[in-house]
This record gives structure tokens, C-alpha cells and sequence, in this order.
């Protein structure tokens, strides 16, 4: 088969079209001919040599993909050769098939099973952080930063759907788009302080739950951002590794930082999120609550286009790489 490999970490420049093994399946496996695979920030990283793919998993970027079902392993039972499906991956989503863990698939919802593959890993991050760690529930308020990103755009959605009132950073350009999808409040992270942004949104009382790509450099202002008894959940870092964390002020709001990755998570966890937005976030997208938002499609040979888009921040939702 022929996939996207990283001969040497770099720019995007660095992915190349290639041809490569054909995956073999485990028996707990199936093998996926890709359709389409979403491009997220971790893929960015692997290419650069900063995030290399867990123990045992495929060496390909892409966290997720949607596709058909094409070997279906010996120990497998719940699924079928020639099921349109979409899966969350610890790698490989670039390329023409993939080995994929069975309890890590998904069938395709009711939306284009093109743009299904960009939903997987977008979905169990977004629930599982908002709902397992954040606990977010009808009647809080949500803080989103990167409100145009992939994950922005799911999690605005799912917030409005839980009930939520949600606010937002990101490009005023973007903003009129991401009200459509249910924000109440957004702030142009460029020209005002979110933090003053929350206060005078909240009447003073601060969110419940904010979900930061940000790290370090959001840290403080995060949990200042804070209601009493809210929750700082903490996905990504383009902000930075290190900051300095004020206890008082969790002390006195009597709050919380998490901070959570899905790709090295063991399969059993991953099987339980993967069930969990099956459960939970799948009839939201049936009935058209909730829908992926893609910005463009290109061809899979072009990944570093691709790679060069998501780094500019010019995109709004998901950049999907697709085959045939």
C-alpha cells in the first residue's frame, strides 16, 4: 500500500507519499481501507519529531479515519467486511488501510462518510474531557479557546447540546460562524483579555469548565477565569510546558486542573470513551444536533498543504485528507 511516511522530522516538506507494508491484523483487529482521515495538531508534532507514536502503534500520522471494512480479525464479532465505519487510531489514519483495534471503531453516523472521518478523534476528546473530566451539565458555562479549531467547533456544539452556555476565543473573523454553532460570547483572543471578557459575560462569577489547547501560557488567567468549584481541563499546549500555578487561588475557588492526552491511553480506556460517544454523542449527530464542520478536503498526497493550512490557524473546523 502506499502511505504518508517521515523519512526526517521537519517542515512539511518532510511527508512523503510512499510505498509501505500492508498492515497485518490482530486478531482483535480489523483492516480498514481509508476513505478519509482528519488532520489534527499531533500530526504536526510527529512530523516535527515531537510526539512519537505510542509502543506498537503504526509509524504513520493520522488519529483518525473513516472507511471500509475489509479483513475482519479471528477474535472480532460485531462487525462485518464492507461496513462503512470511522475509527479513532494511535496512528496511521495517512494511508491507503489500516490495522484498527475493533473496540476503537464507530459506524458512520447520519452525515457525508467522507467528513465521518474526521469526527472520531474530535468526538472522544471533546466528551471525554467535558463530560468524564469536566463534568459539564445543563445550566454551567463553558469556556472554549481555539473556538475555530476541530476541536473547537465539536466542542461548542456539544456544549450548547449539553445544555451549556458557551463562550469562546478565537479570530473575530470567525466569530459569526462559531454563534451559529451555539456560542453565546465570543472573544477576539488578539485585541481583548479573555479573562475580563469571562468576568463581564459572567456577571463577575467566572465559568465552570474550560477546555485550553493552551497551557502554560493561559494558566493563570485560566484559573482565574474559574467559577468557584470549576474545572481547568488542560488538552494541549501550543502556549507552552511550564507555568507557575497559584494554589491560593485554587484553594479559595476550590477548583480544579486536569490535563489529559488520548493517544497513549491503554485500548481498554480508549474501548470505553470510544463506547461512551457511541452512547452519548452519536444520536446528537442523528438527529442534527451536532455535525462535523469541515473547512476543505484535499487529496492525501497533499499533506504537507494540509499541514501548512492547520499551521497557518486560517482554517475553520476540520482539513480532511481523502483517498479515490
Amino acid at each position: 500500500m502506499r502511505a504518508i511516511t517521515i523519512p526526517q522530522p521537519g517542515g512539511p516538506e518532510a511527508l512523503v507519499w510512499a510505498e509501505v507494508p500492508d498492515p497485518e491484523p490482530g486478531p482483535d483487529e480489523v483492516i480498514v481501507d481509508v476513505r478519509a482521515s482528519g488532520v489534527n495538531r499531533a500530526d504536526l508534532l510527529q512530523r516535527q519529531g515531537n510526539y512519537p507514536p505510542p509502543p506498537g502503534a503504526s509509524a504513520y500520522p493520522g488519529l483518525e479515519c473513516s472507511g471500509v471494512i475489509t479483513v475482519v480479525g479471528a477474535d472480532v464479532a460485531g462487525w462485518a467486511v464492507g461496513q462503512q465505519v470511522c475509527a479513532l487510531l494511535a496512528g496511521g489514519g495517512y494511508a491507503e488501510r489500516v490495522a484498527v483495534p475493533a473496540g476503537q471503531l464507530l459506524p458512520v453516523p447520519a452525515c457525508d462518510p467522507v467528513d465521518a472521518g474526521g469526527l472520531p478523534e474530535v468526538a472522544c476528546t471533546v466528551w471525554s474531557n467535558l463530560v468524564q473530566v469536566g463534568r459539564l451539565g445543563a445550566g454551567d458555562t463553558l469556556l472554549v479557546h481555539g473556538g475555530g479549531s476541530g476541536i473547537g467547533t465539536f466542542a461548542i456544539q456539544l456544549g450548547a447540546a449539553l445544555g451549556a452556555t458557551v463562550l469562546t476565543t478565537a479570530r473575530e473573523a470567525k466569530h459569526s460562524r462559531l454563534r451559529e454553532l451555539g456560542a453565546s460570547h465570543t472573544i477576539d483572543y488578539r485585541e481583548q483579555d479573555f479573562e475580563e471578557e469571562v468576568r463581564r459575560a459572567t456577571d463577575g462569577r467566572g465559568v465552570d469548565v474550560v477546555l485550553d489547547i493552551m497551557g502554560a501560557s493561559y494558566l493563570g488567567r485560566n484559573v482565574s477565569a474559574l467559577a468557584t468549584g470549576g474545572r481547568l481541563v488542560v488538552i494541549g499546549m501550543q502556549g507552552g510546558r511550564k507555568a507557575e500555578l497559584d494554589l491560593g487561588a485554587l484553594l479559595t475557588k476550590r477548583a480544579s486542573v486536569a490535563a489529559t492526552s488520548l493517544r497513549s491511553r491503554p485500548l481498554a480506556e480508549k474501548a470505553e470513551i470510544v463506547q461512551g460517544v457511541r452512547a452519548e454523542v452519536w444520536p446528537l449527530i442523528e438527529a442534527g444536533t451536532v455535525r462535523p464542520i469541515v473547512d476543505r478536503r484535499l487529496p492525501m498526497t497533499e499533506a504537507a498543504e494540509a499541514h501548512r493550512l492547520v499551521e497557518s490557524n486560517d482554517h475553520f473546523g476540520k482539513v480532511l485528507l481523502t483517498l479515490g
